[in-house]
């Protein structure tokens, strides 16, 4: 019987590990499962463009995986059952249930909305495509007296408030963040943001606190009403609960604990991949989530698995965060480096190079995962109990 491997999720974490391990494990041992809400492939570092109303490529799961031997799941996950090792799943026909012997989790975050009334039923996001597609709507309804408010400070709160400001002169953009604008940024690369800030005519409100979304406002802790005809939540990130409900260990943000090779602390034959996994970096912090912290767990976690299950090393991948990269619009932006504490250093890369360097990188990115197995070796290796009960067969 062959091995079952689930993948959870068809992110940048899931869709990479899942064709990794597609070129790497011999189909004769293993079957390969990847379950995803969307038929797509979705570049969720491009939603707050898609937002703001360019095209994204369409790229659909099935053409995405295509001749791998990866049998994708549309479906959307319920409930993670480690004991018995299955997963609930529903879709349009119904609820069912899938047997695993070893699982990668890549459910990824959402936008959390710390509890704050009114985010659910009034606000947008970015965190995911439906939300995202809502907003590109009312953002076309508008009128030249539109308000749009942006609430957080974070790098998908300056994306997409730029992104927005850029495409959208017509509208009166602001963002409210409970900080400084770009505080944690350095030097040079504050100085750039700001000058950004003022070119798009974006209104900032700075230590300012929002405590209630309603239809049309927000409403900030002093009493401060900002009318909004479309309020964005981008406050921050959250995972989804299922892994806390399933038993696994997790941390107090929901994130499933892991061990250096992303191994559950718990449950060692589930393995954790992307925004979902909380593990310590090289400089001795949890890695952020973040699109490149997606990449290195995601490496590592697929060798983890591979040295699991073909008896083979289990290499080590570095897990380093290198500093922030940030989309100003469409032709500008700033790359920030960081130190080994994570504290930005005093220089940046800054302006239309930086915009190159990061539209490169998400290009890379999304061409690489829509062709999980170019330029690699397929199914090299045997699983460890085929060469135990076969002396015979040999690993390429």
């Amino acid at each position: 019987m062959k091995h079952r491997i689930v993948v959870l999720g068809a992110g940048y974490a899931g869709a990479f590990s899942a064709g990794y391990l597609a070129r790497q494990l011999h189909a004769d041992d293993f079957e390969i499962t990847v379950v995803n809400a969307e038929p797509d492939f979705v570049e969720r570092l491009r939603l707050h463009q898609l937002a703001a109303g360019r095209d994204l490529r369409h790229r659909p799961l099935a053409e995405v995986f295509a001749g791998t031997g990866i049998r994708p799941r549309v479906a959307r996950v319920t409930a993670v059952d480690v004991e018995h090792r299955t997963v609930t799943v529903a879709d349009g026909e119904g609820i069912d249930r899938l047997g695993y012997d070893t699982l990668l989790y890549a459910l990824g975050s959402t936008a959390a909305d710390h509890g704050v009334p009114g985010v659910a039923e009034h606000a947008f996001h970015v965190a995911g495509r439906p939300s995202v597609l809502r907003l590109r709507a009312r953002l076309d309804e508008l009128g030249e007296d539109g308000n749009v408010l942006v609430v957080g400070g974070n790098l998908t709160a300056i994306e997409t408030v730029t992104e927005i400001a850029e495409a959208h002169p017509e509208l009166r953009v602001s963002l409210a963040t409970s900080g400084e604008l770009g505080g944690w940024l350095g030097t040079k690369a504050r100085r750039h943001l700001l000058r950004a800030f003022d070119r798009f005519g974006i209104t900032v409100h700075e230590h300012t606190a929002i405590e209630r979304i309603e239809e049309t406002a927000a409403v900030a802790d002093d009493g401060t009403v900002f009318p909004s005809d479309a309020t964005v939540w981008a406050a921050g990130f959250a995972v989804h609960p299922i892994a806390a409900a399933s038993g696994l260990a997790v941390e107090s943000n929901g994130q499933i604990t892991t061990d250096r090779q992303m191994r559950s602390v718990s449950h060692p034959d589930v393995y954790v991949a992307g925004d979902s996994a909380f593990v310590i970096g090289e400089n001795g912090r949890p890695l952020p989530m973040s699109c490149a912290s997606a990449g290195y767990t995601g490496m590592q976690a697929t060798a983890a698995i591979i040295g699991d299950r073909t008896g083979r090393k289990v290499k080590a991948t570095t897990l380093t965060y290198f500093g922030n990269h940030i989309s100003l619009g469409r032709k500008d932006g700033i790359f920030q480096l960081v130190n080994g504490d994570a504290s930005s250093k005093s220089g940046a890369l800054v302006g239309r190079s930086a915009a190159r360097v990061k539209s490169a990188i998400v290009a890379a990115s999304g061409w690489s995962i829509s062709r999980p197995t170019f330029g690699m070796p397929g199914h090299r290796y045997r699983s460890a109990t085929t060469r135990e009960h076969s002396p015979d067969v040999v690993a390429a």
